[in-house]
């Protein structure tokens, strides 16, 4: 599917709570990582993977992008992964969403021409890491960065915003599963300990 689109996956944080880095954590007998990569294959023209550790993603044979901003947290990955993106279109995902749902990400996309920023709203919060950003948003993102005013959803008012609201959700993820992340050690347990 030719979409215009380029795909990022964010490999950027801190892991603090996993005590390791999250990307290389199994899940069902395979590294992270590569489950999120296959979940969001060929949905765009081009995958980047945003991280400042390149050596230890290499063997995974993406293009990878480090933070312009480092240490500005999940804006500034967000903002390297606009800026990067060889589309007018960048869907942004977290390493550590297992259960990212195709179908829902393939709805998503169908909705990119409707507004700068295409996110799923789920139990009232705003999911930036599972959305869909267009190059318009990188000057306000920028402009927070600049400001250290870190909080996702802080240039949100600066840029024409289209919730996928719940019940646009729950018809391919009835529980908003796609949208759970994998921190601790004691949510890989809850997932079975795998």
């Amino acid at each position: 599917m030719k979409s215009g689109l380029t795909v990022a996956i964010m490999a950027g944080g801190k892991s603090s709570r996993m005590g390791t880095d999250k990307s290389f954590v199994l899940f069902e007998g395979r590294p992270l990582i590569e489950v999120v990569m296959e979940a969001v294959a060929s949905l765009g023209d081009e995958t980047l993977l945003i991280t400042n550790k390149l050596h230890a993603y290499a063997h995974l044979n993406l293009p990878m992008v480090s933070d312009v901003y480092p240490d500005h947290g999940s804006l500034g990955g967000i903002f390297t992964a606009v800026h990067a993106a060889a589309h007018p279109h960048t869907l942004v995902v977290a390493c550590d969403m297992p259960w990212l749902n195709r179908p829902l990400l393939a709805y998503m996309i169908g909705l990119r021409q409707t507004a700068d920023l295409i996110v799923p709203r789920w139990e009232k919060y705003p999911e930036p890491l599972h959305a869909i950003y267009s190059k318009a948003c990188l000057d306000p993102i920028e402009a927070k960065l600049k400001a250290q005013q870190l909080k996702i959803t802080s240039f949100f008012g600066q840029v024409s915003v289209r919730f996928v609201e719940r019940g646009e959700i729950e018809p391919f993820d009835r529980n908003g599963r796609s949208f759970a992340n994998i921190n601790s050690p004691e949510d890989l347990e809850e997932v079975g300990g795998r």
